[in-house]
């Protein structure tokens, strides 16, 4: 008597050749590994421990009256960045303010008329601070000689900066998870789009309905071993990352695993996305321009290289709803601000809300022959 036919070790051995066939083709390679390393290792070397900065804050009692007030606003070599108090701190913990500057006007007739005191953290540069420092002191020397010139007593840069604990915020740590996710991205799109449209352009899907193999068995084998393929190539960029240009993994093991865990969500998603392609296309040489169309706007716009704050604010709402745009997002909370899979519920929903959409459209589109 004949063993009944299984489900499961079919789809296992079509995981395993699928995967054999992806490890043997140059492109998936180069795709998925080449590029974002190469990404890596530029931004990694450039960025090295941080580059020099002047971005500063006021606190919100500083003195908005006074001149000085009005004279670093406008210095060149400083940037004043306006955000929640919250939000300020959270920037000067991480390193990406040089400094919270205070301004405060001194009692009457005692000089100098205005002190001003800085608050910076461990993960700046001290050397930013002391640029800083020299700045304000200049300016101060340019109005006590314009209008104080009997008695420079305008302000005076308090000596001591008080200074936070905090973590340096490296180049890296923005950039890798940028190269993580589209790397899933192109691997989603292109990978699954090349692979079904080459299974169906082969006849070789047409062979497997002559076995007893079910079709959904035959979608979840394929895409199983894109799955697979994929995690190894994200283990493999993590580990680079963090060993060679110390990309900061906040729980060390927990992170590391977490960022799997998104790494695998962010690409079934895209998956999606890439059997929509392939239902579309008419030859292979379709296949790229409807790719491009998904994978384009979020390589650039979903905060990549770049923060989405860096865009015009008119553009800033297209970003923000962009699949790619919640997948990093998600990463970089994970890996530097300490934040778990469970405080990302924001990110994941909205990923689920685009895999709803995307496997739907999938469902109307795809082909079998």
């Amino acid at each position: 008597m004949s063993k009944s036919y299984s489900q499961l070790k079919a789809m296992l051995a079509l995981t395993k050749a699928s995967l054999k066939g992806i490890f043997r083709s140059p492109s998936a390679v180069i795709f998925s590994f080449a590029f974002p390393l190469i990404f890596i290792l530029v931004f990694g070397f450039l960025g090295g421990g941080g580059k020099i900065s002047l971005r500063v804050a006021f606190t919100n009692n500083a003195d908005s009256t006074s001149l000085i007030y009005t004279i670093i606003r406008n210095t060149s070599g400083i940037t004043v960045v306006e955000k929640p108090q919250k939000e300020i701190n959270e920037d000067l913990e991480k390193g990406r303010l040089t400094a919270i500057i205070n301004i405060q006007k001194n009692n009457p007739g005692i000089s100098p008329i205005y002190l001003i005191s800085l608050k910076s953290s461990e993960a700046v540069n001290p050397q930013n601070v002391q640029v800083l420092r020299s700045l304000l002191e200049a300016k101060i020397k340019q109005i006590d000689r314009l209008q104080y010139p009997d008695r420079p007593t305008f302000a005076y840069v308090n000596d001591k900066v008080e200074e936070i604990p905090g973590r340096i915020y490296r180049t890296i740590d923005f950039i890798l998870p940028g190269q993580l996710g589209f790397s899933l991205l192109s691997a989603g799109v292109f990978g699954v789009a090349f692979l079904f449209f080459s299974l169906r352009q082969t006849l070789v899907l047409k062979r497997f309905f002559a076995t007893p193999i079910s079709k959904s068995y035959i979608v979840f084998g394929e895409g199983l071993a894109r799955v697979i393929f994929q995690l190894i190539t994200a283990v493999v960029i993590l580990a680079v990352g963090h060993f060679a240009f110390h990309f900061t993994l906040v729980h060390g093991w927990i992170t590391f695993l977490e960022l799997l865990f998104l790494s695998f969500v962010g690409l079934i998603v895209f998956m999606g996305f890439g059997f929509i392609v392939s239902g579309l296309a008419k030859n292979e040489s379709t296949i790229p321009p409807f790719a491009n169309i998904i994978t384009l706007p979020q390589f650039l716009l979903a905060g990549t290289f770049f923060p989405i704050d860096n865009f015009p604010k008119w553009l800033q709402p297209l970003c923000n709803i962009l699949p790619l745009t919640h997948l990093n997002d998600a990463m970089r909370n994970v890996a530097f601000e300490g934040a778990h899979i469970t405080d990302c519920g924001k990110q994941l929903g909205i990923l689920a809300i685009w895999a709803v959409i995307a496997y739907a459209a999938a469902v109307k589109v795809f082909k079998w022959e």
